[in-house]
């Protein structure tokens, strides 16, 4: 009985883990990591994202990040399933 419930554990624990892949924070995002995980932006995007945020305080809408030079509307389309607040 212990082996079943620590692989429902297990199970439950993978499925947790997919539900957040591919998942990235831009409140929170280092360079490295954004410019990794989101199409269309690189190194200089990624360090625009991260000064826009250190200036202006924490993103309060996917919506906001359009306002960071180099960002437009088809990046953030583009990228608007992977990106959360938190």
């Amino acid at each position: 009985m212990k082996a079943i419930k620590s692989f429902v554990l297990f199970v439950c624990l993978c499925f947790s883990l997919l539900a957040h892949a591919g998942e990235i924070n831009i409140n929170t995002a280092d360079v490295p990591t954004l410019a990794k995980e989101l199409a269309g932006v690189g190194k200089a995007r990624a360090e625009a994202i991260v000064a826009y945020r250190e200036s202006n305080g924490p993103f309060k809408s996917v919506d906001d990040l359009a306002r960071v030079e180099g960002i437009g509307n088809r990046t953030l389309e583009n990228n608007r399933s992977k990106i959360v607040l938190k």
